[in-house]
């Protein structure tokens, strides 16, 4: 079986995964697939893939792995299920009920762990709990069903711990059970805030309270009220009264309990999209909520220090660029050190285009940039926001693309002698502090971009270990002694599934689950070969390729170029796609005939800043244009004609297949534009403002980026799909599209609507009839001979 050789070829490589696994065999084969694919049973998706283990956690004493996932062959109504197996070689899966879900959950949540590292705090549904470690004792320290707490970490000494519980941060001690409010957070506007009448105003007052004894009295009582108000406070924490519609984001108490980082946010007067959900219970039209658009009023927040003592907060000026303490960006608390002196503000400006890293003290209320990350685009790539204190006084890390790459960076916690850890043409794609915060525990791409392993490396940096093997996708959790690995673990051809391995480099990988129906092992599915396709402007661009030959076929004189959503995503690698029913799809086309590519096209993820960023100001730019030097390159190399090659993609990958019909049509003969963007003025704001600005700014980006204006273009057959309930594109833009097609004229395009379905589909049969309308849109048109 496919299993058994993966298990000689890993061994081949002195890194085992063992095949037999010991005591949890191989499934048998209990029906065959069908000997050449069809859509309908490729669609059934995770009925026949299997599912992903997911949110793996370990227990505190190292015994059990805790996950979600479900059996092969569950029905795809099915949500994940609780699952446990004992973390070690040859045991299986036992489902767990919700009683014994529950039970164990405190155990097996994250939280903030207690200075000696033998406690910690979480909070699961709303409660608060003490989790005494490596035992994994609980003990629960609040039950407030209508109330919610959120666990925010230990004082010094690790007896008295911190939470939030609405807009304010609490202290409880644990050893008498007593608990103190620490802030005093009110909504605004406050009390006394109302203007003083002034001119007309002002005279009527007067005559009121001249002329009536009734008012008299009633200023009597109110100034009486407030007097008795103040004295009382004078006794407490002095009350902060936040401004209209201002409500508290974050709460990030010192560790010294004397200052509390407080960041807030307004919510934005938008405008959010109706949509309206056809096929309903009710029988009547009813509507989703949708975000705004891109450029609408969006929201904005203000960080500031609260003194715990006298109730007083210093409201910090994020950005040294703007004298305003209201930032447009987003703000974020990156903690505090451990003596709770100092902590950590992680700052991006309104235009995406720097972002600070300041130091703020706690006993002056003085901001420190600690490092400035510009770019001329927008700031971003993988592990954006990793960072974080250093043990005792050791200083500051973060993760930053300062070099063009995402690596690791240390320095001190005056700013200087700053350290770059990591080099070369690959990225930290995770990085965290071990628990003993002796060492980095890294996810890179170290070894290929088109690979994901596990690292561990000494916080002072030196030489990295690198812990996983095989070729393909690891994403490790390391035991709470780092003993053993968890690890989600999967190839090109196989799915995620969950392995046990020790903690060490070299140790044999045994397998914990297997997620597919035994007919979908039984297919021969592929690894596709890794291409570069040459860029008209001498970049190399990473392609999977499926040839006929591949699955026994001969050539048909057709190719098909996939497009991948999301633009900022990675597909073209050595593990599991998140694109599975494409890579199914894939092989039925192959099968037929197709030669099929798969590019991860300018703006994909895995290939450093200057790959991200060369899409700024344009969509439909440099992107297509590698789609376009694809179609190119299977005319030069393969000897297909322009009109024998299609193309297709959903979201950002529909988006490129508009405008490659509507302004490059020469290079393709047909298209499938699935879920998409047809005018970016119409789309979110966090996503689409970091690349084309704000239409209202850049009129420009937006006219020369949005397929809606280049909709004259189109002289290929096309097909347009989407879900009637999508809150992410939404229906309104293919209706506007559809509109201009008409008033064009133009005949060769066809609408596939899908009533009950949102940006994602979910439905199996929903996924078959529009696979099944690509597959005759390129059935009839670019076959030689349909």
């Amino acid at each position: 079986m496919k299993i058994l050789r993966f298990a000689r070829k890993a061994s081949a490589a002195g890194l085992a995964v063992s095949g037999a696994l010991a005591g949890f065999p191989s499934p048998l084969v209990s029906q065959q697939p069908p000997r050449e694919l069809s859509v309908d049973w490729i669609m059934r998706g995770f009925e026949i893939s299997g599912r992903e283990p997911t949110e793996v956690r370990w227990t505190p004493d190292g015994q059990w792995i805790h996950f979600r996932w479900l059996e092969p062959g569950a029905s795809w109504r099915e949500p994940l299920r609780p699952f446990r197996v004992r973390a070690r070689p040859g045991f299986r899966p036992e489902p767990q009920t919700r009683a014994q879900e529950d039970s164990v959950a405190p155990a097996i949540a994250n939280g903030p762990v207690s200075p000696d590292r033998t406690r910690k705090l979480v909070g699961v549904a709303g409660d608060l709990w003490l989790v005494q470690l490596p035992s994994g004792t609980q003990r629960r320290l609040t039950q407030t069903p209508t109330i919610t707490e959120v666990p925010l970490g230990f004082d010094l000494s690790g007896t008295v711990a911190f939470f939030r519980r609405d807009h304010n941060a609490l202290a409880m001690d644990l050893v008498h059970g007593s608990i103190r409010q620490l802030t005093d957070i009110r909504s605004g506007p406050a009390p006394d805030s109302a203007p003083k009448a002034e001119g007309q105003r002002a005279a009527v007052e007067a005559e009121n309270r001249r002329l009536i004894g009734a008012v008299r009295d009633r200023r009597w009582q109110d100034s009486l009220t407030r007097a008795e108000r103040e004295e009382r406070e004078k006794r407490q924490a002095r009350p902060v009264y936040l401004e209209r519609d201002e409500r508290v984001a974050q709460l990030s108490p010192s560790p010294a309990g004397s200052h509390v980082l407080v960041i807030t946010t307004v919510e934005a007067k938008d405008r959010d999209t109706r949509i309206p959900s056809f096929v309903t219970l009710s029988g009547y039209t009813e509507e989703l909520e949708a975000r705004p658009k891109v450029g609408d009023a969006q929201p904005q927040g203000r960080a500031g220090l609260l003194d715990v003592h006298s109730g007083t907060v210093s409201w910090l000026k994020p950005d040294p660029n703007d004298s305003a303490a209201r930032v447009f960006g987003s703000l974020n608390s990156m903690g505090w050190n451990d003596a709770g002196t100092a902590a950590l503000l992680w700052v991006v400006t309104r235009d995406w285009t720097t972002r600070y890293l300041h130091r703020i003290d706690a006993g002056s209320s003085s901001l420190f940039t600690l490092d400035i990350l510009r770019d001329s685009a927008w700031v971003s790539g993988p592990c954006f926001g990793c960072g974080g204190w250093l043990p005792g006084d050791q200083g500051v890390w973060l993760v930053s693309e300062a070099d063009g790459w995402a690596h690791l960076y240390t320095l001190r916690a005056d700013g200087t002698n700053r350290r770059q850890l990591t080099t070369g043409q690959w990225e930290v794609m995770q990085a965290t502090l071990s628990p003993d915060r002796t060492r980095f525990e890294l996810h890179t791409s170290e070894p290929s971009v088109f690979e994901r392993h596990f690292y561990r490396m000494p916080v002072s940096g030196g030489p990295r270990v690198k812990v996983t093997g095989p070729v393909g996708g690891h994403a490790a959790v390391p035991s709470p002694d780092g003993s053993q690995l968890a690890i989600v673990y999967s190839e090109a051809n196989r799915p995620p599934e969950l392995f046990l391995q020790a903690g060490r480099p070299g140790a044999a990988m045994d397998r914990l689950t297997t997620s597919p129906a035994p007919e979908w092992l039984a297919f021969p599915w592929i690894k596709p070969q890794i291409v570069r396709i040459p860029g008209s402007d001498g970049a190399p661009v990473p392609a999977r390729i499926y040839r006929p030959a591949d699955l026994g076929a001969t050539p048909n004189g057709a190719a098909v170029i996939f497009v991948h959503g999301a633009g900022y995503l990675h597909n073209v690698h050595q593990y599991w796609s998140s694109y599975f029913r494409e890579y199914m799809f894939h092989h039925l086309l192959a099968q037929r005939g197709y030669l099929v590519l798969d590019l991860d096209f300018r703006a994909s993820a895995g290939y450093g800043r200057d790959w991200r960023t060369a899409i700024y100001r344009h969509f439909g730019g440099r992107d297509l244009e590698d789609q376009v030097d694809a179609s190119r390159w299977l005319q030069s190399q393969h000897g297909i004609a322009a009109e024998r090659i299609g193309i297709y993609g959903g979201s950002y990958g529909g988006f490129i297949t508009l405008m490659a019909l509507f302004t490059r049509g020469e290079y393709f003969g047909a298209g499938a534009a699935l879920r998409s963007v047809t005018d970016w003025a119409h789309y979110n704001h966090p996503y689409t403002s970091r690349i084309i600005n704000e239409p209202q700014e850049d009129s420009v980006a937006y006219r020369r980026s949005s397929p809606l204006y280049f909709a004259e273009g189109l002289n290929d057959p096309l097909l347009i799909a989407h879900g009637m309930a999508d809150v992410n594109v939404h229906f309104q833009d293919v209706v506007r599209l559809a509109q201009r097609l008409i008033e064009l004229g133009k005949t060769r395009w066809e609408m596939a609507v899908y009533p009950v379905e949102d940006h994602g589909f979910v439905r199996p049969d929903s996924w078959t009839d529009e696979y099944r309308r690509i597959l005759e849109l390129f059935e009839r048109n670019l076959r030689p001979e349909p």
